[in-house]
C-alpha cells in the first residue's frame, strides 16, 4: 500500500473489538512516532502507553470517547524542550508532538489496527493520576485496537474540500 492509499484507508474508529493488541504492534507504532521529523531534531514529545487494567480505568474515567478500547496512547510535549524560531519566538514543541502523533496514527492503520484522535479528555485529571505526565502538555489520546466488525467510517469521512479551497499558488 502506498502512502496515499494508507492516508485514505485510515478513518476514525469508534468501536473496538475486545481482541488484545500485541506488544510487537505497539512497538512498531512507537518506532514510527520516534522516526517523525521534529524541529532541529529536538524531539520534545513524550508518549504514554496505557495498557494495564488500572491505567485503562483511569483513562476511561477521563473521557467519554474511549470507544471500548483496551489500549491507549497519550501524546504530550514540554515547551522548554522545543525549538523556538528566532524571528517571532514561535515554539514548535506542540507542532513536533502533533507530527509524531500523526506518524503513530498512520502506523496504527498500517499494522492492521485502528484509532481515532481524541482531544476531548480531562488532561488535568490524568496529570494528577499519573505524576509522570505532570510536566507535559497533553494533546492527544488514541484509543487503539482492532475495529469491531460492525464499525464503519463516519458518513462524512470521504468529504473533502476542493483543491482550490485548500491550495493557494503564489
Amino acid at each position: 500500500m502506498n502512502f496515499y492509499e494508507l492516508a485514505k484507508k485510515r478513518y476514525s474508529c469508534r468501536k473496538f473489538s475486545d481482541r488484545t493488541v500485541e506488544r510487537e504492534r505497539l512497538d512498531q507504532i512507537v518506532a514510527a512516532a520516534n522516526a517523525a521529523p521534529t524541529s532541529v531534531n529536538q524531539q520534545p514529545f513524550r508518549i504514554f502507553l496505557m495498557d494495564t487494567p488500572e491505567a485503562k480505568e483511569k483513562v476511561v474515567a477521563s473521557t467519554n470517547y474511549s470507544y471500548g478500547a483496551n489500549t491507549f496512547l497519550i501524546f504530550g510535549f514540554r515547551a522548554e524542550d522545543g525549538w523556538v524560531r528566532d524571528y517571532d519566538d514561535r515554539n514548535f514543541a506542540e507542532v513536533d508532538a502533533a507530527i509524531a502523533a500523526t506518524h503513530a496514527l498512520l502506523e496504527i492503520t498500517d499494522v492492521g489496527l485502528a484509532t481515532t484522535w481524541v482531544g476531548h479528555f480531562d488532561a488535568p485529571r490524568l496529570k494528577k493520576q499519573f505524576p509522570e505526565m505532570a510536566e507535559y502538555e497533553l494533546i492527544a489520546l488514541f484509543p487503539i485496537g482492532y475495529p469491531a466488525e460492525d464499525d464503519r467510517p463516519n458518513p462524512t469521512h470521504d468529504r473533502r474540500k476542493a483543491t482550490e479551497e485548500i491550495l493557494t499558488v503564489l
